[in-house]
């Protein structure tokens, strides 16, 4: 079992920064990739950010390309989405997740994971 614990999360202005951590606990070492997930009120949930818990390779989702960064710091199990430039459409509840499947669904994919986190909100004023 993996457990996930976010924080961070607030009411922040359009253009604010913001980061998020998310503190894995328990069997850790069986993580393949973590991933970052919103979903905003009507809509369905959707893919943010995700990376190895190697590191070697990060993916993007396209509205988030070049505002959101993945990272983390193995040595405190902790998985981080700095979130820059924010716009009003990223309001949203933001979870971290883990999935210890090297293959299978994308990685883009909430299927592919198998532990979630609580979530916490974000929400962007314009």
């Amino acid at each position: 079992q993996v457990q996930l614990v976010e924080s961070g999360g607030g009411l922040v202005q359009a253009g604010d920064s913001l980061r998020l951590p998310c503190a894995a606990s328990g069997r850790t070492f069986s993580t393949y990739a973590m991933g970052w997930f919103r979903q905003a009120p009507g809509k369905e949930r959707e893919f943010v950010a995700a990376n190895t818990w190697t590191g070697s390779r990060a993916y993007y989702a396209d509205s988030v390309k070049g505002r959101f960064t993945i990272s983390r710091d193995n040595a405190k199990n902790t998985v981080y989405l700095q979130m820059n430039s924010q716009k009003p459409e990223d309001t949203a509840y933001y979870y971290c997740a883990a999935t210890t499947k090297r293959y299978g669904s994308s990685i883009k994919n909430d299927r592919r994971y198998d532990y979630w986190g609580q979530g916490t909100q974000v929400t962007v004023s314009s």
